[in-house]
């Protein structure tokens, strides 16, 4: 397996909040992506999605709460959440899904 750097695949990726495979660990897919300051809507997904900061900061929104997920965390979405990112994270998350 290729060493992966996350933070310079983020970097070279054309668009924010657009993610991009670079692997998968049995039926889990490892996707990477680039935060920018923008806020991004909510979603729900039917099965859990763990959200590992590589680099920045993550402000989540979770029904009511918000989570902050600093640099080296990783917040853990069970299935059925609703889940959106709030304005001002930014830098490197990397996406663990099925």
């Amino acid at each position: 397996m290729p060493l992966l750097d996350f933070a310079s695949l983020a970097e070279h990726l054309p668009d924010s909040w657009k993610s991009t495979c670079v692997g998968q660990v049995g039926p889990a897919r490892i996707k990477v992506l680039r935060m920018n300051e923008q806020a991004y809507e909510e979603e729900t997904h039917d099965y859990n999605e763990g959200l590992l900061v590589i680099n920045g900061h993550l402000r989540l929104s979770i029904g009511e709460e918000e989570v902050n997920v600093s640099a080296g965390q990783m917040y853990l979405v069970e299935a059925g959440i609703a889940h959106g990112v709030l304005a001002g994270s930014h830098g490197t998350l990397v996406i663990i899904d099925v």
